[in-house]
């Protein structure tokens, strides 16, 4: 069996750890409401000194997002400071300035390119494609897009993934993300640039932000990384070199079932790094 502790209250990891870089969807929401103890959790680690940066795979800009989750429930209080994979994806987007982009997803994220300087186009006249997601997610899945991703290839255009998770839980129902999409694409040859976790830089401007907020540089081994995916929020912060707890959600666990000893060892079993601890909800 793995030795990785199952914690019921994240407190004791408040003195080791004074910056945490706190995953949104998932460990805050569920897209549908907020976990009332998960923001309490947030707020009393604050209280106490530490400093709490959101960081997500949301593909849009972070003031998008704070609006976005105080709607659902997510105080203000219980953060100092968001940093979202849309707001790496706006780096991505200044390059093709000028030129035609082709915005693979639903319009609620074309908050994404204002101000960008990019002219939104059809598939034919794009030099780039931005998948922010699926059209409609309820009902689509990365086979809707099978003809769409062979006339990309053909024509090697590049993707610029703006949300990596594959999968994201909105209440009871599990939808595909953009990660899907780029996944499928890179698998018959597409290029695919990511922009969110697990790549560095949104890590990177997230330890400069903690930094500001200091008043220093942070260093990794203060900082511990929170999150429910494996292959984003956990690989991300293994591959950065941060110490991550691992938060159980839908996407990884059976809610009938929840976490357990042995669904844990099943799940890191082929991973190389393990989370610090492990737990069923962020609760203080």
């Amino acid at each position: 069996m793995l030795n990785i502790p199952i914690i019921a209250s994240v407190r004791a990891l408040r003195e080791r750890y004074p910056i945490w870089l706190c995953d949104i969807w998932g460990v805050l929401h569920n897209g549908v409401a907020a976990y009332a103890e998960a923001s309490a959790a947030l707020r009393q680690f604050r209280a106490a000194g530490g400093v709490v940066i959101l960081i997500t795979n949301a593909p849009r800009p972070h003031e998008a997002i704070a609006g976005q989750i105080a709607k659902l429930g997510v105080p203000a209080s219980a953060y100092d400071a968001i940093v979202t994979s849309g707001d790496v994806t706006r780096t991505l987007i200044a390059a093709e300035a000028g030129h035609g982009i082709y915005h693979l997803g639903p319009d609620h994220d074309r908050v994404l390119f204002e101000g960008m300087g990019v002219q939104l186009t059809d598939l034919s006249g794009a030099r780039a494609v931005v998948c922010t997601g699926l059209f409609d997610d309820r009902n689509e899945s990365p086979a809707t897009y099978r003809k769409t991703l062979a006339r990309m290839r053909e024509s090697s255009t590049p993707m610029i993934c703006a949300n990596p998770d594959i999968l994201v839980e909105r209440g009871s129902t599990i939808c595909y993300c953009a990660g899907a999409i780029g996944q499928a694409y890179e698998q018959i040859g597409g290029k695919v640039a990511y922009a969110g976790k697990p790549k560095a830089p949104i890590y990177e401007a997230a330890m400069l932000a903690a930094g500001r907020l200091r008043g220093r540089q942070v260093d990794n081994r203060e900082t511990l990384a929170i999150g429910d995916g494996l292959t984003t929020d956990m690989l991300g912060a293994f591959d950065y070199g941060l110490d991550a707890l691992f938060v159980a959600s839908g996407i990884h666990f059976d809610p009938a079932t929840g976490l357990t000893d042995a669904a844990l060892a099943k799940l890191f079993e082929a991973q190389t790094s393990r989370p610090v601890a492990a737990t069923a909800r962020l609760t203080w």
